[in-house]
C-alpha cells in the first residue's frame, strides 16, 4: 500500500506541473468528531460561478438531512499550473489527513483507485437511477469494473463557426453539417479549401499551439472515430493501440490540416473572436467569452468531423467529479452527499449557475429552455457522441506522450513518416504505464 501511495505521488505531481507538496499541511485527521457532519474539499473558489453554484446545492443537502447529516466545504482554488488543491491533496495521501470526500478530475480516476485513495461508490448507488446518468460520466468514473468517481458537472467541445465569413464564402445552410447527418473529414477539408481560397488565412483555429491537456482533450476523438485507441480497454497497452494503422490514420489527418495550411500551429491570438479565422476547435467555455466580449461576431455551433471510414461521430468528455476517501469513516453521510449532489436538481443547478453541460438526461430535458442555440448542440452531442479520455493509471504521462505525438506531426517537415512519431510515442506510454502498475 505504501508504495502504491508513492506511486500516486509522483503521478499527481505530474498531473500539478510538478509542483513540490504544500507546505503547512500538518493536520491529522480529516473530518468533524461529529459523527453525522462530512468535509468536502473543492478546487475552486466559493466567488467563481461553479462556487456559487456549489454553495447552493450544499445548503439543499444541510437543509434535506438536518439533524442527520451535515456538509462542509473547504475551498482550495486551483492555481494556473494546476497547483494548490493537487499540492494538498498530495500532502494529505501522505499524511494520512484526506477529508470524506474530494474532487478529481476525470483522467485521474484510475490513478487515485489504484493507489486506494478513493473508495467504490457501487454499493451506494443502486438507488441512484443510473440509468439517467450520461454513459460518459460513468466512462470516466469506473476503474477496473467498479465506479469511484461521480462527475457533476460535464464538458464537450465542437467547431465554432463565423456565419458571416461562411456565407461571404459562398458556403449554405445546406451545406453544413448537422449532429445527425456529421461532415466527413474529406467534406471538412473541402469547406477548409473553400475558406481559404476566399481569405488567404487558416480557415480554423485548431489550437494545436496549446501544447496542453487540449491536445488530448480535443484530438482523441479524431482516433476514436477512425476506429483507433490510445490504450486498450483495461489501460495497460499502449503498443500496438496508439501505433496501430487506424490511430496512425488520425495523426496524419492532423498532420494534413497543417500542411495544407487549413490551420496553424502558431494562430494569431483570439483570431476566432475578433473575425480573423472562421472556424475554432473549443469548447462551452468559450461561448460565455463570445457573449460577453465579443457580441459583434454571429456564431454557430457545428459537430465533430468524422471519420470517413466509420462516419461515427465522437465529441470529448469529461470533467471534475466527487469522490470517496477509502479511509473515512462516515461512507454513508458522503455516499448520500454524492448522490445528492449528483442528482437531477443539483445538475440543474451546477449547468445553469456555471454555463457547463449537465449529467444526466433527465437534467438535460429540464433546461433545454433555458440554454442558447449552442449550448444546445453540444449538449445533444455529448448525449449521442460523447467518449472519455483513457482510463489508465499513468494518466499524466499517456497523455504527455499524445499530445507531444500531436506537436511532432504537426511539424510536417521534420517528422514527415507519422508512424515513426506514434511508434516512438506508443513506446513512452507502454514504459509509463508498466512503471506505474508494478
Amino acid at each position: 500500500m505504501k508504495k502504491r501511495v508513492l506511486a500516486f505521488a509522483a503521478i499527481l505531481a505530474l498531473t500539478a506541473g510538478g509542483l513540490a507538496g504544500c507546505g503547512g499541511s500538518k493536520e491529522k485527521g480529516s473530518g468533524s468528531s461529529d459523527p453525522g457532519e462530512i468535509k468536502i474539499w473543492v478546487q475552486f473558489s466559493d466567488e467563481t460561478p461553479e462556487g456559487k453554484a456549489w454553495s447552493e446545492i450544499v445548503d439543499n443537502f444541510n437543509d434535506e438531512y438536518a439533524g442527520e447529516y451535515k456538509a462542509v466545504t473547504e475551498y482550495i482554488p486551483r492555481s494556473g499550473s494546476g497547483g494548490g488543491y493537487e499540492d494538498k491533496v498530495n500532502a494529505a495521501v501522505t499524511t494520512n489527513s484526506l477529508p470524506d470526500v474530494i474532487t478529481l478530475d476525470g483522467p485521474n480516476t484510475a490513478a487515485y483507485a489504484h493507489s486506494g485513495v478513493i473508495a467504490p461508490l457501487d454499493d451506494y448507488l443502486k438507488d441512484a437511477d443510473m440509468d439517467d446518468v450520461l454513459d460518459s460520466i460513468v466512462q470516466q468514473g469506473t476503474y477496473d469494473g467498479k465506479m469511484y468517481a461521480f462527475g457533476f458537472s460535464e464538458s464537450n467541445v465542437g467547431v465554432y463557426y463565423n456565419k458571416s465569413l461562411f456565407k461571404d464564402a459562398g458556403i449554405t445552410e445546406d451545406q453544413l453539417p448537422t449532429l445527425e447527418d456529421p461532415w466527413t473529414w474529406t467534406e471538412f477539408q473541402a469547406i477548409c479549401q473553400k475558406l481559404t481560397d476566399k481569405y488567404k488565412t487558416p480557415a480554423i483555429d485548431m489550437q494545436m499551439a496549446s501544447g496542453d491537456e487540449m491536445l488530448t482533450y480535443a484530438y482523441t476523438p479524431f482516433v476514436w472515430s477512425n476506429g483507433g485507441d490510445v490504450v486498450n480497454d483495461d489501460g495497460t497497452k499502449a503498443e500496438n493501440y496508439f501505433n496501430d494503422k487506424k490511430s496512425v490514420e488520425a495523426l496524419e489527418f492532423l498532420q494534413g490540416l497543417v500542411k495544407k495550411e487549413y490551420t496553424t500551429i502558431s494562430p494569431i491570438e483570439k483570431g476566432f473572436e475578433t473575425g480573423k479565422y472562421a472556424m475554432l476547435l473549443s469548447g462551452s467555455w468559450t461561448m460565455a467569452d463570445l457573449e460577453e466580449n465579443y457580441q459583434d461576431i454571429d456564431y454557430g455551433i457545428l459537430p465533430y468531423p468524422v471519420s470517413d471510414a466509420t462516419g461515427e461521430l465522437v465529441s470529448p468528455t469529461g470533467s471534475w467529479q466527487l469522490a470517496m476517501t477509502e479511509k473515512t469513516e462516515k461512507k454513508d453521510a458522503s455516499a448520500a452527499f454524492i448522490k445528492f449532489a449528483t442528482n437531477t436538481e443539483s445538475s440543474r443547478i451546477m449547468s445553469l449557475g456555471n454555463s457547463v453541460l449537465p449529467i444526466r438526461n433527465s437534467t438535460v430535458e429540464l433546461i433545454k429552455d433555458d440554454v442558447s442555440e449552442g449550448m444546445k448542440v453540444l449538449i445533444k452531442q455529448n448525449q449521442i457522441s460523447g467518449h472519455a479520455r483513457p482510463v489508465v493509471v499513468a494518466y499524466p504521462q499517456v497523455s504527455r506522450a499524445f499530445q507531444q505525438a500531436v506537436q511532432d506531426v504537426s511539424y510536417f517537415e521534420e517528422n514527415p513518416d507519422v508512424q515513426k512519431v506514434a511508434d516512438s510515442r506508443a513506446a513512452e506510454m507502454q514504459q509509463a504505464i508498466n512503471t506505474s502498475l508494478k
